[in-house]
């Protein structure tokens, strides 16, 4: 897979649905050998937590996570780097700051989140024009009209039905990265406590993951939307403009 082809792939997608930023393109790396200078680079100079990552790559910059720079002891968890701090894993924190009623539904939630079982040594992201390794995964960061496009380029082929998973809690390294990674499977999530406190996700922002094996379907498929007119229709909102038009004239107003 060549950068042309990445390049080809963000420009469809920007002519078909639009995109307010890069695609992130997401790798995971288990040695140290194999990763990027830049990477390396990174590691040494700054501390990130992965929705800090994933928001400096969508805004053009390459971004990378190992244990030594990761400043976010939940997402190091997920990511396999360390163990779960007790104050997280028992759920007296989440407790604390307000987004569980009781530790008791703290733990539970964090004892059923996907954490990776096999050991990497790096994640590294790169907003995917630039990118210069095949991804693992690809993130995209926008309005949720363009997540639902999205989701349903997904199912273009084939049909069906998503069951998206997520528990409003590490929505950035597990929602959309880690567990896309293990899972194979497309996942959207309207973000946590955590990304929209520490990165600059918007109140009208949601993110959608996707395994990069079905990363090339997917763009095809927005294409064929685009080129057939069913983007263009629904962002037309006829049906809602005949609606309203017929309101009018009963109320009198037209």
């Amino acid at each position: 897979m060549s950068r042309g082809e990445f390049e080809d792939y963000v420009k469809t997608l920007r002519e078909s649905i639009g995109l307010r930023y890069s695609p992130v393109a997401v790798k995971f790396i288990k040695d140290e050998a194999n990763m990027p200078e830049w990477a390396k680079a990174f590691v040494k100079n700054r501390r990130v937590r992965a929705c800090q990552m994933l928001m400096d790559a969508k805004h053009g910059e390459n971004a990378a996570i190992t244990r030594d720079n990761f400043a976010c002891p939940a997402a190091a968890s997920a990511f396999g780097f360390s163990q779960l701090p007790e104050k997280i894993s028992s759920g007296e924190l989440l407790c604390t700051l307000g987004l569980f009623l009781s530790e008791e539904a703290g733990k539970r939630t964090m004892e059923v989140m996907p954490r990776l079982k096999e050991k990497y040594h790096a994640v590294v992201a790169s907003p995917l024009e630039r990118a210069e390794f095949q991804p693992d995964v690809v993130v995209i960061e926008d309005v949720p009209e363009v997540i639902m496009w999205l989701l349903l380029a997904d199912l273009y082929e084939e049909g069906g039905r998503h069951s998206l998973s997520t528990s409003v809690i590490q929505a950035c390294c597990v929602d959309v990265t880690s567990y896309v990674f293990q899972t194979g499977k497309t996942n959207a999530s309207f973000g946590c406590y955590g990304c929209r406190e520490a990165s600059d996700l918007k109140d009208d922002e949601a993110m959608i993951g996707i395994p990069y094996t079905r990363f090339p379907k997917i763009v095809e498929a927005v294409k064929s939307m685009k080129e057939k007119g069913t983007i263009d229709r629904v962002r037309k909102k006829g049906a809602f403009r005949v609606y309203v038009k017929m309101k009018s004239r009963k109320s009198g107003k037209g």
